[in-house]
This record gives C-alpha cells, sequence and structure tokens, in this order.
C-alpha cells in the first residue's frame, strides 16, 4: 500500500469520526418542549366557592301528640296543603272524657260540701248569739264556758268552710286539666303550608312528643313559600362569604336550569363543634352557610340535592393567567418585573421558605424564563395578577407535566395539539 493509500484512508477515516461525532452531538441537543402557549390579556373574573346541601323550607313545623292513644280519624293526605286551625287528626277520646265527667262529679261532690259547711258555720254562729245574748239578759242562765265553747265550734265550722272552698278550687282545677287533655285529642294545624311527612295512619298509636321526638312526630307541615338550601363550606372558603352574596343554584331535579340565591345566614359554630366532642383534630371543619332560594319552581320539595356556587367576588377587566400556568419554584434572584405599576407596590409572595410563584414567559428564542407573580382572587379557569406582568406577555399555560419539569432557558415550541388543562403546577 503507497503512502498516498494510506492518506487517503486516514482522511477518509478521519471524516467518519467527525460525521459519528457529530450526529452524536446532535442527538445530544436538547430538543424542544411541546407546550400550550397563551398571551398574557385582560379579562373578567368571577370568584366563587361552590357547596352542596339540601332545600329546606325555612318554617316548618313537626306536629307530635301532648297525649297517648289511638289514632281514630285522619283528614289530611301526604302532600295535601292546609290551612291554619285545619283539622288534622282525631285520637280516641273515650278515656279522657271520662276523665271529665269524672271531675266534674269530683267538682259537684266539692261544691255540695262546701254548702254543708257554709250552712254548720252559719248555724255555729246563730248558736253562739243566741247563747250570748241570753247571758248578756241573765248570766245565771248560761255559763263561760258553754259560750266558750260554742265560739271554739264557730271558728271550726269557719276553717271546715275554708276547706271546703279549697276542695272546690282544687275540683275546678282538675277539671280544667280533663278538659285539656280531651281538646288534646283533636290536632289542628298551627300555620298554613304543605303536609311534607306523614308518618302514622288510623289505628297506630300516638305517644307524647315529650318521650321520643322522633319516634312521636306525626307529621311536618311546612311553608313551601320560602325556600332555603343549607350548604356546608370549608373553613377556609367560610371567610371569603359574606350576607347578601348572590349564588347561582343548582337542583339535581331540574338539571337543565339554575336559579338564583343569596346568603341570609352563616353560622358562628363549625358543625363538627356542634356534634360530639369526639371529633379527632385532623377532621375536616365546615360550617353551614344558608342561602336562600329566590325563585324556586312549585314543585320544589323538601330535601331536594342541592348545589350553591356562591359569587364571592368579581373584577372587571382584570390582567389574567390560566390557573394551570401558576408554578413555584425555588428563589433565584427573581424579582417581580420593576415595570409593573402594581409591582412596586404588591412584591411576590413567599410559598414555602424559598419558594415564589410565578409563570413561564417565552422570549424571543422561544427559551423560558421564570417570573415571580402576585395574583389575587381565582375565578374558573384564571388567577387575578396583580404584580410581575403587563400583559401582552407569552406564557407557558399548559401542559401540567411540562410546567412541572420546566426548567429556566429551556427551549419550547407550541404543541401541536391542545393540551388538558388542570389544577396549579407545584
Amino acid at each position: 500500500m503507497t503512502k498516498r493509500t494510506k492518506y487517503i484512508l486516514g482522511g477518509v477515516g478521519l471524516l467518519i469520526v467527525a460525521g459519528i461525532g457529530g450526529k452524536i452531538a446532535a442527538g445530544k441537543r436538547e430538543k424542544p418542549v411541546e407546550v400550550r402557549i397563551e398571551t398574557v390579556r385582560r379579562q373578567d373574573l368571577v370568584a366563587s366557592v361552590t357547596a352542596s346541601g339540601q332545600v329546606i323550607p325555612r318554617t316548618k313545623v313537626d306536629i307530635s301528640s301532648d297525649i297517648t292513644g289511638r289514632i281514630t280519624r285522619l283528614a289530611v293526605k301526604d302532600g295535601d296543603e292546609v290551612k291554619e286551625g285545619q283539622l288534622l287528626l282525631q285520637i280516641d277520646p273515650q278515656q279522657f272524657e271520662a276523665q271529665v265527667q269524672r271531675a266534674e262529679a269530683a267538682l259537684a261532690n266539692a261544691r255540695a260540701s262546701l254548702a254543708q259547711t257554709r250552712a254548720n258555720l252559719l248555724q255555729a254562729r246563730r248558736n253562739l248569739e243566741r247563747q250570748q245574748e241570753i247571758r248578756r239578759t241573765n248570766a245565771a242562765l248560761v255559763s263561760a264556758q258553754e259560750v266558750e265553747q260554742l265560739e271554739t265550734q264557730l271558728e271550726v265550722n269557719q276553717a271546715l268552710v275554708e276547706a271546703a272552698q279549697e276542695n272546690v278550687k282544687q275540683a275546678e282545677a282538675s277539671l280544667k286539666d280533663a278538659r285539656y287533655q280531651l281538646s288534646r285529642t283533636t290536632i289542628y294545624a298551627p300555620m298554613s303550608g304543605r303536609v311534607t311527612r306523614l308518618n302514622v295512619e288510623v289505628g297506630e298509636t300516638a305517644i307524647m312528643g315529650t318521650l321520643n321526638r322522633d319516634a312521636a312526630t306525626l307529621m311536618t307541615i311546612s311553608d313551601m313559600s320560602v325556600l332555603e338550601t343549607k350548604v356546608k363550606v370549608d373553613e377556609t372558603d367560610v371567610s371569603r362569604i359574606s350576607l347578601g352574596d348572590s349564588a347561582v343554584i343548582q337542583l339535581d331535579a331540574f338539571s337543565d336550569t339554575t336559579f338564583v340565591g343569596r346568603v341570609v345566614e352563616i353560622s358562628n359554630s363549625s358543625v363538627r363543634g356542634a356534634t360530639a366532642g369526639a371529633a379527632t383534630t385532623n377532621q375536616a371543619i365546615d360550617y353551614e352557610v344558608t342561602v336562600r332560594i329566590l325563585n324556586p319552581p312549585p314543585s320544589t320539595r323538601p330535601d331536594f340535592s342541592s348545589t350553591a356556587k356562591i359569587i364571592t367576588d368579581t373584577r372587571s377587566g382584570a390582567l389574567a393567567v390560566p390557573i394551570i400556568a401558576l408554578t413555584v419554584r425555588e428563589e433565584t434572584g427573581a424579582e417581580v418585573d420593576s415595570t409593573s405599576p402594581a409591582a412596586s407596590r404588591t412584591p411576590a409572595v413567599e410559598v414555602g421558605k424559598k419558594d415564589v410563584e410565578g409563570v413561564f414567559l417565552i422570549g424571543e428564542d422561544n427559551t423560558v424564563t421564570f417570573r415571580a407573580v402576585r395574583v389575587g382572587i381565582a375565578g374558573e379557569k384564571h388567577f387575578e395578577v396583580l404584580g410581575g406582568l403587563t400583559g401582552g406577555e407569552r406564557i407557558v399555560a399548559g401542559s401540567y407535566q411540562a410546567i412541572r419539569e420546566l426548567k429556566e432557558g429551556q427551549m419550547v415550541k407550541e404543541a401541536t395539539e391542545p393540551t388538558t388543562a388542570g389544577t396549579k403546577a407545584p
């Protein structure tokens, strides 16, 4: 082999090695990450708290009995509309009618005894007066001892009259109680409304409400003209709700319609605090919020499942970024953009000891830079931006996985297919 041939072969080998090295180097270059890109712009935002509950009437009455007895008549059915004072049901009155008759007889007997004691008192007074007159005329005819005995007898009869009077009062009270018990055998509607629950039938025994409230409830009457839904709101959200806040209510029974509501009550104690004290410290703490439904349909019934979206705040034309675009990175000297007017007033918020919230800005060369921002209210899909951005910037808005793994200075390109939005990336 000649020297020239050796040189030629050596040159070809170097070219092959250089080509392989170039391919390896090109393969090692970092490929652009496919992301969804959005431009920071202004839009209207609505902050809300969503919670579930059940529809209840503002006013309802559980009807129970003050006596125990068998139901002999039921004048209403479940779902009936009733007026105040309308007959609802009748309990067998025979036992209580007999009590009234006994009380009437006892009262008559007490009054007769009173009349007898009064007659005895009158006779004793006359006897005393007669003997006193005789003694004044002739003291020898009536002794002092006889007069004293008549005075004592008069005092005794006076005491018997007083006792008889008290017996009459007692008998009158017993009669009044017996008549009251008899009146309790007929139950009338205490208010106008709808019978929303009927727990008894004719022939069943009604028991006194003081014995067992749940078991003693015969029926429930509800005023369906004012309906509310009580929802349980987490402690982290309840502080954002105020009396009078508007709400959009969805009833499962009317899935194609929404209703307007307004917050009328916020509980001061938690739902957990109102229950048994055996709750553990890691149990979720909820507060009960009452939302009045302003336009319920007539066919609404108690206990319908409901979802209330309570509007807590609104912003018109606010600078906003997608919720998924907001991420957290360790602080590396990145400051809020000083050109933003809001930035001078609101520095970036620290999430952890060395962490800040921010977004990835896309430069002209398609490399990303982390920019710390300060956010305000959260809408359904966007955060309000209070500082760090001025509008018009291109930012990485997805996907969740891409933002999670994205690094400073990394190159990106717009994804050919839209990515699915999610929650804020860590």
